[in-house]
């Protein structure tokens, strides 16, 4: 399999666990250079692209973003669709993972004849105003925790990083696998103007009505204990699709692909 993995805005988050080849390019596009990754080697099996979670997230590798550059979810898409142009994919398989499954929704509505399977992991919803997050009612104690280091922290150089892994510590089923994940993970590159500017381009942005246009098979996965875009998220996605299948990863949070990682492959 040819595995792509992209994000757009610009910016390109890590993955773990990669296979053996991997490798990094930059290419123009009309905001800038957009950075991408391959995974594997070329073959008759069928591409797959994902869009990785993480809008305040990024690497750096992108080079020569425009200052002016929009954030809107229609300049991610055509990131997206310059990236599936330059190798003349003409249909591949799309992955969307926590916010990158907006994207990926985003992408479907606007270029439905290049999509041969989608998967919505952990997905964001269609809309900002329909996310459902519960960490205040679960984690009161650990948010009074990060609110109060922050008051302390503020300024630092790394404030930006210890903010997303405080962030994480939310995100797991079990503590050894949210153990194990950050201590492989040196830098997580957050940077929260990016969120900011993410957020502020896609407040109205509602793809719900596109849903029900999908013709192509579509998986929507979720950790059963995934509080940051909680299962009832991805159900309500479920339902708006016609077709679509529905898998719960009972042992996991809001990373099934880490925490539940044969199964995942099974299933995806």
């Amino acid at each position: 399999m040819h595995r792509l993995l992209t994000t757009a805005s610009a910016s390109l988050q890590f993955r773990t666990r990669p296979t053996n080849t991997n490798e990094h390019r930059n290419d123009p596009i009309t905001r800038g250079d957009l950075a991408y990754e391959t995974y594997g080697a070329p073959s008759p099996a069928t591409t797959v692209i994902v869009a990785n979670g993480g809008q305040a997230s990024r690497t750096g590798k992108s080079k020569n973003v425009k200052p002016d550059a929009s954030w809107g979810m229609g300049a991610q898409v055509a990131d997206m669709e310059a990236v599936r142009a330059k190798f003349d994919f003409q249909k591949f398989d799309l992955v969307g993972d926590s916010y990158g499954g907006l994207l990926a929704m985003a992408y479907a509505a606007a270029h439905p004849k290049h999509i041969e399977k989608l998967i919505l992991s952990d997905s964001a919803a269609p809309a900002w105003k329909d996310i459902v997050r519960v960490l205040p009612n679960v984690y009161p104690d650990v948010l009074e925790r990060i609110a109060a280091r922050e008051k302390t922290s503020f300024g630092s150089p790394n404030a930006a990083d210890q903010r997303i892994r405080d962030h994480f510590l939310m995100l797991f089923y079990s503590e050894a696998n949210h153990d194990a994940y950050l201590a492989g993970v040196k830098d997580l590159e957050s940077v929260p103007q990016v969120s900011d500017a993410v957020q502020k381009a896609n407040r109205t942005l509602d793809l719900t009505p596109e849903l029900p246009k999908f013709k192509f098979p579509t998986m929507v996965i979720t950790g059963r204990f995934d509080m940051n875009f909680t299962p009832i998220t991805a159900w309500n996605i479920y339902k708006a699709i016609p077709g679509a299948k529905f898998i719960v990863f009972e042992k996991s949070g809001h990373l099934p692909s880490y925490e539940e990682p044969d199964k995942y492959v099974q299933v995806v």
